[in-house]
């Protein structure tokens, strides 16, 4: 009995001491004084609290509105489908088959075209995979022609949502001596913070292209060193990249264009021989790049970069408003026409 009662009593004490080694945090309704936290006198801003969580913050809120709108879009097109004399007996798929996406079909052509855009090798197509790739174009084909029903049958009126939509945020983001393209004084800036060893920045390059083959002169892009840490190659790439600016920015973009074509040759031997390739002084360039020339200026991009949360690369900004990674045409798009609106 003894010792039960001496195990009971050391067990209290182990329960109560731990209980007692977590700090106690009260939940209260945000009271609109800016402050996020408080304990005693000290507290904590809401300013303070968001810093640095800036994009974040946004991506997590537009998980949870596309959640949302999602849902509302199937709502309203299943309500107006059910509105639809013709809907009796079918179900919403029967509906949409018949009456929506009845025309649609992929022709060889369209696959082959797709298989050329993204650069398929030749030895992996096969009929499994062209499958795929008629499927993949037949539910992008699908969802224009339910968006198109849709902008019929709301033709003639206001589709209002009652939730807001979050508004991306927006960055201080200097231009500074770095190399751009495109028109000085446009009324939009895209500026990319890049790293040469980065595959998906690599990627980016065909939607810039894309981009000023769009706008022209409404845009203009930037272009900063962001080499990441564990791209052993990528500062210098980056230096390369800042000497060849030093005989001109034409040459500038020649040498972004060649690194990122071949991103197996940034070795200095290659990315020497690649100066070579685009005309450029190579006394020069070598001096230059065996120097380490502009590497204090690539960490300071980097800083730069930090600054205003680049966490990863490819990352764009849109008049100050950030982009992470290699989004579809239509994020750009829709960011630009913003802009080109105000």
């Amino acid at each position: 009995m003894k010792k039960l009662l001496s195990l009971l009593v050391v067990t209290m004490f182990v329960a109560c001491t731990k209980a007692n080694t977590k700090p106690s945090f009260t939940f209260k309704k945000a009271v609109g004084n800016g402050i996020a936290a408080k304990i005693g006198d000290i507290e904590i801003t809401q300013k303070e609290l968001n810093e640095g969580l800036e994009s974040k913050l946004y991506e997590a809120e537009m998980k949870k509105f596309d959640i949302k709108f999602g849902k509302v879009q199937n709502l309203i097109i299943q309500k107006l489908m059910d509105a639809d004399p013709n809907k009796k007996g079918l179900t919403n798929d029967q509906y949409r088959d018949k009456y929506i996406t009845s025309s649609i079909k992929i022709s060889n052509k369209q696959v082959a075209e797709f298989i050329k855009e993204r650069k398929i090798p030749s030895q992996h197509v096969n009929d499994q995979l062209r499958e795929k790739i008629v499927n993949y174009l037949k539910e992008g084909e699908m969802k224009k022609a339910v968006d198109s029903w849709l902008a019929k049958k709301t033709k003639s009126k206001n589709i209002e949502i009652f939730f807001e939509k979050p508004r991306r945020p927006v960055f201080n983001v200097q231009v500074g001596d770095s190399p751009y393209k495109g028109n000085k004084d446009a009324k939009v800036t895209i500026v990319e913070f890049s790293d040469f060893q980065c595959p998906y920045c690599s990627r980016a390059t065909q939607v810039l292209k894309d981009i000023q083959k769009k706008y022209g002169s409404k845009v203009k892009i930037v272009f900063k060193q962001y080499p990441l840490p564990f791209h052993n190659q990528a500062k210098s790439a980056a230096v390369a990249a800042l000497c060849a600016n030093e005989q001109g920015m034409r040459k500038f973009w020649d040498m972004h264009d060649a690194m990122f074509a071949d991103q197996s040759k940034l070795s200095k031997k290659d990315l020497k021989q690649t100066a070579k390739k685009i005309g450029l002084d190579q006394t020069k360039f070598d001096k230059c790049l065996d120097s380490n020339k502009y590497l204090a200026k690539v960490e300071a991009e980097i800083k730069e970069g930090s600054k205003v949360s680049v966490q990863s690369t490819p990352t764009f900004f849109v008049n100050g408003k950030q982009i992470n990674g290699v989004q579809p045409n239509e994020v750009f798009f829709g960011l630009i026409d913003e802009e080109l609106a105000k």
